[in-house]
C-alpha cells in the first residue's frame, strides 16, 4: 500500500515553523538555455544549475535564521509514510512568481493536464533539512487543490546542497552548524511495479527536480543521509 505524505493528512501538525512576513528572500535571477534531462521516458525530469551557488547558499542561510523546527510522522501503521527530517515553511506568492517566471514558466509552456495548463507555483513554500541519520520513507504526493479552479499537478523539488565539492570552513557565506562535510546520501529514489528502480537521484546543489504527482504519483522516498546536511526547497506547479 502507497503512503500518503505526511503533510498533506489533514491534522493539527504542532510542529511546522513559518517564515516572518517581512523575510527578506535573494532576488533569483532568470535563467536562459536551461538544460532538461528527462528520466527514463517518465514524467520526471531534472533541470542542472537552476538555481545558481551563490543564490542555493542564500536561500539555507535565511532558512537557517528563521529556524527549523522538527517534522515527524505517524508512521506506516497509521497509513503515513516514516517521516524524520526538519520543516519550515512561508506562504509567499512572491517569491513563488519569481521563481516560476525565472525559467519554469518556459519548461512547461507546452504541458497540458487534463485540458489544464501550468500557471504558476504554490504560494505555500517550504524548506527542508535532513542531518546524518534522518531520512523520509517510501510516499506518494497528492494533488492539492489551490483554489480559483488551480489544482497541483508537479512536485518541485530544487537542491539547496550536495555535490562533491565539500565547503570550506571559514566560508563565511556557510549557514551555522552546516559543517564542512559534503553531502552523503540522501538520494531521491523512485519506484516501478514490484519495487524496481526507476530512477534514482543523487541531490546535487541547485539542481531542480520536478515529478507529475497525485493518481500518477510515482512511490519516492528520500534516502538517509549518511553525511552532510540535505536542503532542499519545495512547491508544487500549480494547473488552471
Amino acid at each position: 500500500m502507497a503512503m500518503a505524505e505526511p503533510e498533506t493528512r489533514k491534522r493539527k501538525m504542532g510542529d511546522r515553523r513559518e517564515a516572518p512576513k517581512a523575510t527578506k528572500w535573494p532576488t533569483i535571477k532568470p535563467k536562459q538555455n536551461l538544460h532538461v534531462t528527462r528520466l527514463k521516458d517518465t514524467d520526471l525530469f531534472t533541470v542542472q544549475d537552476f538555481f545558481t551557488s551563490a543564490e542555493s547558499k542564500a536561500f539555507i542561510k535565511v532558512a537557517e535564521s528563521i529556524g527549523f523546527a522538527h517534522q515527524g510522522s505517524l508512521g506506516p501503521t497509521h497509513g503515513e509514510a516514516y517521516r524524520d527530517n526538519d520543516r519550515m515553511s512561508v506562504n509567499d506568492p512572491a517569491l513563488a512568481d519569481q521563481i516560476w517566471q525565472s525559467g519554469l514558466s518556459k519548461l512547461f509552456s507546452d504541458v497540458k493536464i487534463r485540458g489544464k495548463f501550468a500557471v504558476g507555483l504554490n504560494p505555500n513554500i517550504r524548506f527542508y533539512r535532513y542531518k546524518p541519520g534522518q531520512r523520509f520513507g517510501r510516499h506518494v504526493d497528492e494533488s492539492v487543490d489551490l483554489g480559483g479552479g488551480k489544482r497541483s499537478h508537479y512536485t518541485l523539488l530544487i537542491y539547496l546542497s550536495g555535490g562533491s565539492k565539500p565547503k570550506a570552513k571559514n566560508d563565511p557565506n556557510n549557514p551555522k552548524d552546516s559543517g564542512s562535510e559534503p553531502l552523503v546520501g540522501g538520494e531521491t529514489v523512485f519506484y516501478g511495479s514490484r519495487n524496481s528502480i526507476v530512477a534514482e537521484v543523487a541531490p546535487t546543489e541547485g539542481m531542480a527536480l520536478l515529478h507529475i504527482h497525485g493518481d500518477k504519483c510515482m512511490l519516492h522516498e528520500a534516502r538517509n543521509v549518511s553525511k552532510g546536511i540535505k536542503y532542499v526547497f519545495r512547491s508544487d506547479v500549480a494547473f488552471a
